[in-house]
Order: structure tokens, then sequence, then C-alpha cells
């Protein structure tokens, strides 16, 4: 294949990538264009109680006010986000930055699996919920107690996928690695983890995603700020625009995450959109 035949296939493949991605745009703000339609049609026309349910223009003139004016919670839109935002990043940050490393020596080295598995597996049918009593017994109550609450709905989804990314490691390349000479750590290193990163950036989103819905539980410890205790007080004024503007600002800050985090994946796992 000449140079020309080879940037000419290239610019064929930019051209399709380039179509494929602006028909899914089309595609997505249509869908969300309907569903605010079906939205409006629903509370204008009173298909459901006009005292359970506010029309989007409801909802924004709700956020647009709680910018400049802290009634009825106390607090601004803003440093709703910024609590939130603390809470969820740091309890997921955490959970990712020892799941990860914990699933892969767990799926690697047998050990490891043997003395640590029987207690992960205890634990881990618990809901993360369950643990609000004892978090604020030995946490009392705070930032801390909300991340950690985030920590522990995070954790089991990263350290399962890194645990199962690792152990599916095609043992024609351990072997290869073996008959080389590499030491068992070095075939750690240079063949699991990279074998296993698809999936471990899997758990990730899956993590990333159980922080954001775990959020307005973990608010309930006693907090003062935060969307998912803005929430709680719409519900406790019965301000229905405040609970569906605070739903919708954590569901646009977990869609702005996860197409942040897809981003940095596909950077990451080049090599795999190469092999394809």
């Amino acid at each position: 294949m000449t140079d020309s035949e080879r940037l000419q296939a290239r610019e064929k493949a930019l051209a399709k990538q380039r179509k494929k991605f602006i028909k899914s745009i089309i595609l997505g703000v249509t869908g969300f264009i309907v569903f605010l339609g079906i939205w409006t049609f629903a509370a204008h026309f009173e298909l459901i109680d006009r005292r359970l349910i506010a029309t989007p223009l409801e909802v924004v003139r709700a956020l647009i006010t709680k910018t400049y004016d802290v009634r009825p919670d106390g607090a601004l839109l803003f440093q709703h986000i910024w609590s939130s935002l603390l809470i969820a990043t740091s309890g997921f940050g955490l959970a990712v930055i020892i799941g990860v490393p914990l699933g892969l020596l767990m799926g690697w080295y047998k050990p490891i699996d043997r003395f640590l598995g029987p207690i992960f597996e205890i634990l881990r049918p618990l809901p993360p919920i369950a643990w609000i009593p004892f978090t604020i017994i030995f946490l009392g109550i705070g930032l801390l107690a909300q991340s950690t609450i985030v920590f522990l709905s995070a954790f089991v989804a990263s350290l399962i996928n890194s645990y199962t990314g690792i152990k599916l490691t095609n043992p024609v390349y351990i072997n290869v690695a073996k008959t080389c000479g590499a030491p068992n750590w070095r075939i750690f290193l240079r063949v699991g983890i990279p074998s296993a990163l698809p999936m471990v950036f899997a758990g990730m989103r899956i993590s990333l995603g159980n922080s954001w819905s775990t959020l307005v539980a973990a608010e309930m410890l006693a907090a003062s700020r935060g969307l998912g205790y803005m929430i709680l007080m719409g519900r406790t004024f019965f301000r229905i625009d405040l609970i569906i503007g605070g739903m919708i600002m954590i569901g646009a800050l977990g869609l702005l995450f996860t197409t942040a985090f897809e981003a940095m994946e596909r950077r990451i796992l080049k090599w795999r959109s190469i092999n394809k």
C-alpha cells in the first residue's frame, strides 16, 4: 500500500468516525428533547398531580434562584455542588486507590486471596447504608463519615472487577513470559496488569456510578450542605422543584464525570482500539 493510499484510508476512517459521532449527538439531543416534551406535556395537562411534579421551566427557575438565594436550606447551589463533589470524589478516589491494587494482588497471588477472600466475601453483601450507624459511632458526623459511606459503595466494584480482570489473563502470555525467564512479579507488572486494565476501568465506571447513587444517603449524616441535603430539604418544605433540580444536578455531574472518565480510558487503552 502506497503512502497516498494509506492517507486516503485514514481520511475515510476519520470521516466515518466523525459521521458516527455526529449521528450519536443528534440522537442524544433528540431523545432529550422528546423527554422534555413528555415531561412538560404531563405537567401542563396535569396527567400527574401538580403537587407531585414541577415543569422543566419551574425547575430551571428554582436552580437559577438558588444561585443567589440560600432559602430554604441555608446554602447556595454552588455550595451544595462543591460539598457533593468533595464527598463523592474523595470516597471514589479512596475506593480506587485501595480497591484496584488489592483486587489485582488477590487475583494474582493465591496466599493473599486465601487470607483476605473470606473476609471480603462476608462483608461484600452488606449494603453501604447498613454501615451508617457504625460510621456515626466511630467517625462521628461530617465529611469523613460521609466519604466513608461513598467509599464502601464504590470499593466492592473496584476490587471485584480488578480481581476478575487479572484472573482472565491469557495463560499463553504467562507461559511465554515464564519461558523467557521472567520472574513472577515482573509477569504481574508486564502481563497481568495490562491484561486486566479493561476490566479495571469497567469496575471504576461502576464505582463512579455507585458513588453518586450513594451520595444522598451519605448526606443524610447530619449534613448542612450538598445536593442530597438540598433534596431532603426540598422534601421537608415540599419543594418539588428543588427535589427534581437536585436530582438533575446529580445526574448532570455524574454524566460529566463519566464522559471525562471514558475519554481518559480511551487515551490510556489506545492499544485496544488499535488491535480491533
